[in-house]
């Protein structure tokens, strides 16, 4: 298995963004001491109140400068709302500054409110983040200039001032659950994976079938599927559960709509998970209706808190059971403490990722 910090850069309380980005920069210094694979952020935008990063590009820079071994990343770029010339520019750009430690994900976007102000259609956003897979072959290929005319895109003899240090492209990752999506990745060789949203026995059959795909489109490098969720290490299960399971419970506030006149808390929680059920996704509608609820979190393996062996063993059955090869774990939710964060990722580091390494889920 291979391991990664991921993080939201969420907003935190009596604390500015010009402090929240230094502590980023500690974790992510400690997780390159202990040898973690990967470190990615989001992209989200107009939402102070959850998330503190817009720019993954400055994430990236600033997180690779930082570190030495890590692979560094946009999980991901929201594709839809640049222009594709600045964007492949921008990742080549990266790359060389990292000596090729980059790694691109790409996404059309989770949130309507992203795409209103830059006065872009959310209705139209897979389409493009497709498309940008061709239009970087194109960008980053021999024939210089080069010119590319799709449904979305259209570039006339442009000349990439700096190509990326990694051949052909940085690797590249689109995180989801719908079949057509894996359909795609599975054929050009891009990396997937999933949220804690979505419950791992339903979408396991799907993973296969990339995996089956994957494999029959030619692919010779193992693939990399990912699940991403919370998680808090401790000495005891005991002091685990007492410092963090009360913060896991409220982790993901900023992601509710904001209230109506009049509207509850809970009322809140349910009309968000109303947009699972109408999509047809019953039991991710059940995990958003008691994301707030720190027993169904835990009864349900849904976050990863506990002692060492209790992380490493749930997360063994969980990998096996939800078909990931990658552990993109968020260490800093809520308000915890930046040391209770520490050492929660040195104890991850030190005895959980051991117990692990040379596990092979599929």
């Amino acid at each position: 298995m291979e391991f990664a910090h991921f993080t939201h850069i969420w907003a935190k309380a009596d604390t500015t963004p010009h402090e929240r980005y230094e502590t980023l920069w500690r974790e992510l210094k400690t997780c390159d001491d202990l040898d973690f694979d990967y470190g990615f952020c989001v992209e989200h935008h107009c939402c102070p109140e959850e998330s503190w990063m817009s720019s993954p590009s400055l994430y990236a820079v600033g997180a690779s400068a930082r570190t030495k071994k890590m692979r560094i990343g946009p999980m991901g770029y929201i594709v839809p709302l640049y222009h594709p010339l600045r964007l492949a520019e921008e990742i080549a750009i990266i790359d060389q500054m990292m000596g090729g430690r980059m790694e691109v994900g790409l996404v059309p976007g989770i949130n309507a409110e992203y795409f209103r102000p830059f006065g872009k259609d959310y209705s139209f956003r897979k389409s493009p983040t497709f498309e940008f897979v061709d239009y970087l072959d194109h960008a980053y290929g021999p024939a210089q200039p080069f010119s590319f005319t799709g449904e979305n895109f259209q570039t006339d003899r442009a000349q990439i001032s700096v190509q990326p240090f990694q051949k052909p492209n940085p690797p590249m990752w689109m995180m989801s659950r719908d079949p057509a999506t894996l359909d795609f990745c599975a054929a050009h060789g891009v990396s997937t994976g999933y949220f804690i949203s979505v419950p791992r026995k339903d979408v396991a059959p799907r993973y296969v079938k990339y995996l089956e795909d994957y494999k029959a489109a030619g692919h010779t490098k193992k693939p990399r599927l990912a699940y991403c969720t919370l998680v808090f290490v401790a000495e005891t299960d005991e002091m685990a559960l007492d410092k963090a399971l009360h913060h896991a419970a409220r982790a993901y506030e900023g992601f509710l709509p904001a209230a109506l006149p009049g509207e509850t808390f809970e009322e809140r929680v349910l009309r968000y998970s109303e947009k699972f059920k109408e999509r047809g996704e019953d039991n991710a509608a059940k995990i958003m209706a008691n994301i707030f609820n720190a027993n169904f979190l835990i009864e349900n393996d849904l976050v990863f808190i506990g002692s060492p062996d209790t992380v490493a063993r749930k997360l063994k059955k969980a990998s096996a059971e939800g078909m990931f090869n990658v552990f993109l774990g968020e260490f800093n939710f809520a308000e915890l403490s930046e040391d209770d964060v520490i050492d929660s990722i040195r104890l991850f580091g030190e005895k959980v990722i051991p117990q692990l390494r040379e596990f092979e889920p599929f």
